[in-house]
């Protein structure tokens, strides 16, 4: 599925951008969580914003895609997958909405004019479209769910330091807090086990297997099949005597 999705992605960016400017913007603005549009109660931009991109993809950002969602599916299955994915950009993108709209209130409630970083009337209306967010929330969970607790730690520990470089620096943007939102819930959701229980025999993790004993046990080793029951001979089943032969 992962192929076939990201696929898609690609080709969508490619046909938007051979629209006019004014029509393209008209379109990805629709399909945005923005604050306007949440506001407004379209409430389905939550599923198609992660279907349509500003641009085509750059060659290295599509393949951390292609290999970040590809594992997921391979490690998980593609329903568990895509629940991830969905979870972060859903969970993402709802969240930066509420920060938005609390700061638009807090500047309100000051009576200072609310500057477009701080949910202004330019970031209430933006283009807010991408598969970003399910992105990092996918590299998220499949960092924490990392065997080993030293990697998993220094995984997780690398990963959360640089989603919070751009948040820190000056000029950085509601995305920026966005993508580090979505990764925050997918180191959750992996610490937490979400997306691994359950995982089918296939991957061959976390499926216990019967394993043959050698212990004693009653003159007999433990899984070894019982013997069949012996019947005095001359005996039919039921406890009937057979006739002697030549009778």
């Amino acid at each position: 599925m992962t192929p076939l999705y990201v696929g898609a992605l690609q080709c969508g960016a490619y046909a938007t951008a051979r629209l006019p400017v004014p029509r393209r913007a008209e379109l990805l603005r629709a399909h945005s969580t923005n604050v306007a549009n949440l506001r407004a109660g379209r409430w389905g931009t939550l599923a198609t914003s992660a279907a349509f991109v500003e641009e085509p993809l750059p060659a290295a950002y599509g393949a951390a895609l292609l290999a970040t969602l590809g594992t997921a599916e391979a490690r998980w299955g593609a329903g568990r997958a895509a629940a991830v994915f969905a979870a972060g950009h859903v969970g993402a993108s709802l969240l930066v909405y509420a920060g938005l709209r609390g700061r638009r209130w807090a500047r309100r409630a000051a009576a200072r004019p609310a500057p477009e970083a701080a949910g202004g009337a330019g970031t209430a209306h933006a283009v807010d479209v991408g598969a970003s967010y399910g992105f990092y929330a996918t590299l998220g969970a499949l960092a924490a769910s990392v065997p080993h607790r030293g990697a998993r730690a220094a995984a997780t520990g690398g990963l959360l330091a640089l989603g919070a470089v751009p948040v820190v620096r000056r000029g950085r943007t509601f995305t920026d807090v966005g993508h580090l939102t979505a990764l925050a819930l997918g180191v959750g959701m992996g610490a937490a086990g979400i997306p691994v229980r359950g995982r089918i025999p296939a991957t061959g993790w976390d499926v216990p297997q019967p394993v043959p004993s050698a212990t004693p046990l009653r003159g007999r080793a433990v899984g070894a099949r019982p013997a069949p029951a012996r019947r005095p001979a001359g005996r039919r089943p039921g406890g009937i005597a057979s006739p002697p032969a030549g009778v």
